[in-house]
């Protein structure tokens, strides 16, 4: 039991708080601080209850008073304390020694509660020397002093470079011009860095913290401002890419060995088990500017039916399993194409040279030929490996200019049309939203544009590359051979007839209820395609998983050694952090520059749908640009799911993703 008036310590935020006992209630006792502050406290976590007492009818002020004067009387004798000396003498003892004892040593002949509190004092203040318990004191041994010391010289340093660190922060957010930092900020840079790409993850979120905390900070945004500031970050900084770890540039080991298969390539034609095709017309589909051709079509009058041939790139060819640019394409998974940045797959030198169809030059390939009808019906499908040339290199917007006076075009469309059609028939669920495409060129100037998918073109490319991408989960299914297929469960509801196109907003809100795609070794029923089998191989210019499921293909046509059961499995379960890092890095891009785009265009009027009510507003549908946005509640008018609405653009910060609208 503590007497009232009793003069205790208490350990509060690194320091030694003096106070006096109110009253004492079973484990707890009510105290008065040299603060003035009351609380509560349990009386077995009091650091020191001395011998001293204080009248407590002496008034507040006077307690508080007569506390003041304890400390500052413990504090001075603390001081007088040579602990290290003390620890020498004591070094050799390895058991405890209470405070009584200490205080003896320390102060002969005097034990009053100020010279034990002297004790408790000098010893917390200098946790090198002695570990101490509750009245009780053990010298550390030589070596943990040593370690002791070390740990209390890198806190120190720590304390310093977050005091500078802070101070150059302000600086840098304050002033009008400031200095690129000196190397020896190079190690507080970095945390920085660190602190604002992975925040809570960083390793040094801790001292970013403190940093920040220093420095009067609360935005970790700032840390942005700052490094834009000082020129060491640029104001469009790819900062996913950093935050992923994504490598833009190849190594000298890789380039250099793509010289060398490049210096190795043979001419096609002398290639073992190859079809000749080079006498059939083929031709590709693609975006202008593209340099990366890994497919081309063909077709072909057979008796009554039609030969529609996919031909893919047989990138495997140059690029064995285990090569050093395998490696390295495993790593990075797949080409991320942004609207300011590409980062190929593959080095240029292979994706836009002896891997890409490009016009005129003989390539190996994996073709993929159907025999179909009129209305689309596979009567029968071939996959044979092959040698081809392509004769012309087609963009969409030309193909949709000559789509109905070339005859062979008109038939691709046809059929695309009717394959589509027979899918819709299966229960494919058609997401048909128009493409949103954002260019930045070298100087800066943003241009946003819609694509339909919709187009002849468009569906032509799309349907076929689906056609084929399906015989070959076929072909590999059949052969029991595993690969990367994929599946997809049916969507948790269904908001239009597979046979009528969804408006925007059914289109747009039946998007959120498609079930994740599913990667397995063995094939599976894919709804959203409304297919029995299906992997993706149209691609392997662009994506690792295509250069799979070559590889599988190459294994039941005698070309290579396939993967086996366990190395499918293996690569699906490796490639699903670099791939879903590569998705968000190409999504939060777009993005980025589309809002950086509506940056400059703050007082525009656009149209909108209304996609949801929210508690706090309701979520709307930028119809031009399909971005989704808030709008707060007002009073005056209350919108409902699917209306329209004219809404002026109020705000927009890329870098915060912010977009505020206001409605009129």
């Amino acid at each position: 039991m503590i007497e009232q008036g009793t003069i205790v310590e208490y350990i509060d935020q690194q320091s030694i708080v003096c106070a006096v006992v109110l009253e004492e209630s079973e484990e707890r006792a009510r105290l008065l601080n040299e603060q003035t502050r009351e609380l509560s406290h349990k009386i077995s976590r009091l650091s020191h209850i001395s011998r001293q007492r204080l009248k407590i009818a002496a008034g507040r002020d006077r307690l508080v008073a007569a506390l003041k004067e304890a400390a500052l009387r413990r504090k001075a004798l603390a001081e007088t304390i040579d602990i290290r000396e003390l620890w020498e003498v004591l070094s050799g003892t390895q058991d405890w020694i209470d405070l009584v004892d200490m205080t003896g040593l320390c102060f002969p002949g005097k034990d009053s509660g100020d010279h034990e509190s002297a004790v408790i004092r000098a010893c917390f203040d200098n946790r090198i020397y002695f570990k101490f318990g509750q009245n009780a004191f053990l010298p550390y041994s030589v070596e943990q002093v040593a370690r002791n010391i070390a740990a209390e010289s890198e806190k120190a340093e720590r304390q310093e470079m977050i005091e500078t660190a802070s101070a150059w922060l302000r600086r840098a957010l304050e002033e009008d011009r400031v200095e690129a930092p000196e190397p020896g900020a190079a190690p507080f840079i970095e945390i920085l860095k660190s602190y604002y790409l992975y925040g809570k993850d960083s390793a040094d979120s801790q001292t970013g913290r403190a940093i920040l905390s220093r420095a009067g900070i609360e935005n970790v945004e700032k840390i942005f401002d700052a490094l834009v500031k000082v020129g060491l970050w640029s104001p469009h900084h790819h900062i996913d890419l950093y935050r992923y770890d994504i490598p833009v540039d190849f190594s000298e080991k890789v380039m250099k060995r793509a010289d060398d298969i490049t210096a190795g390539v043979k001419d096609a034609r002398v290639w073992d088990n190859r079809k000749d095709l080079t006498s059939i017309p083929l031709f590709t589909i693609d975006g202008q500017g593209t340099l990366d051709f890994d497919d081309a079509l063909s077709i072909e009058q057979d008796n009554g039916y039609y030969r529609v041939g996919v031909h893919i790139a047989d990138v495997s060819a140059y690029i064995p399993k285990g090569d050093p640019i395998d490696d390295e394409i495993m790593g990075r998974g797949t080409s991320i194409y942004m609207p300011d940045l590409k980062i190929p797959m593959l080095p240029p030198l292979l994706s836009e040279n002896i891997c890409s169809l490009r016009a005129g030059e003989i390539r190996p390939a994996i073709s993929i030929f159907a025999k179909i009808g009129r209305l689309a019906e596979i009567y029968d499908y071939e996959i044979v490996p092959s040698i081809i040339r392509v004769d012309q290199q087609l963009t969409y917007g030309y193909v949709d200019a000559i789509s109905e006076s070339n005859k062979d075009i008109a038939q691709f469309v046809d059929i695309a049309k009717n394959f589509r059609d027979r899918r819709l028939a299966s229960g494919a669920m058609p997401i048909a939203l128009p493409e949103i495409g954002v260019r930045v060129t070298e100087n800066g100037e943003i241009s946003v544009w819609r694509n339909d998918r919709e187009s002849r073109s468009r569906l032509l490319v799309s349907e076929m590359m689906i056609l084929a991408n399906w015989l070959m989960a076929k072909f590999l299914a059949k052969h029991e051979m595993p690969a990367v297929f994929r599946s997809q469960p049916e969507p948790k509801a269904r908001l239009y007839n597979q046979k009528n196109e969804g408006t925007l907003f059914q289109t747009w809100m039946q998007r959120r209820m498609l079930n994740r795609v599913i990667l397995s070794s063995k094939p599976g029923f894919h709804s959203g395609l409304g297919l029995d089998a299906y992997l993706t191989g149209t691609s392997p210019i662009r994506k690792f998983f295509d250069m799979v499921t070559q590889r599988q293909l190459r294994g039941c046509l005698n070309l290579d050694t396939p993967y086996t059961t366990e190395e499918v499995n293996g690569i699906i379960t490796a490639m699903e952090q670099p791939m879903t890092h590569a998705m968000l890095t190409q999504n939060r891009r777009q993005r980025y520059w589309l809002l950086k785009y509506l940056e400059g265009r703050t007082g525009q009027k656009e149209e909108a749908i209304v996609l949801e009510r929210r508690r706090d507003g309701y979520v709307l549908l930028l119809t031009q640009y399909l971005l989704e946005c808030r709008l707060s509640q007002s009073a005056s008018w209350h919108l409902k799911p699917q209306d329209l609405a004219q809404v002026t653009i109020q705000h927009v910060d890329a870098r915060r993703e912010v977009l505020t609208v206001f409605l009129g």
